[in-house]
């Protein structure tokens, strides 16, 4: 799985803490902002309307797809790559929805992959083709860098 950087502005007391309880832990800082963003995105997804995506599926996708959507440097690329596996992306809404080639079935958000439509036509420098929200690379606000080692 790739890791970015991301920077934090914390109170001085607050990184204190969060530093005693890194030593008392044998971890480091980010490890435990990294844990508590996987425990609240848990939380949050708990909480959905019965649209959300099975995470058992979610998690065999992401196994299964990840390098591949990772590895992507196209939009061309990417179909050819998710349609050996078997799926394809749809446009949906402002995003993306991925589903089976074999009968169409809806399996879940891109962006629930780890892959949200706006992160892709920057990584593409275009929008996908045929996509009803032509977002341009320029439209988009830049991403956000946070340091946590």
């Amino acid at each position: 799985m790739s890791m970015q950087t991301v920077t934090l502005k914390l109170p001085d007391v607050m990184l204190q803490a969060a530093q005693k309880l890194a030593i008392q832990n044998d971890v480091t800082v980010g490890q435990i902002v990294r844990d508590l963003l996987v425990r609240e995105v848990h939380n949050t997804n708990r909480a959905k309307t019965s649209g959300r995506t099975d995470e058992e599926l979610l998690a065999s996708l992401q196994t299964l797809l990840a390098s591949d959507m990772g590895a992507a440097t196209s939009w061309d690329d990417l179909e050819r790559r998710l349609q050996a596996n078997g799926y394809n992306l749809r446009p949906a809404g402002g995003g993306l929805t991925l589903h089976r080639t074999s009968n169409g079935e809806r399996l879940c958000k891109a962006s629930e992959l780890g892959f949200a439509y706006g992160a892709l036509v920057r990584r593409f420098g275009e929008a996908m083709p045929g996509h009803p929200h032509g977002v341009m690379p320029g439209d988009l606000p830049p991403e956000t860098s946070l340091s946590l080692m």
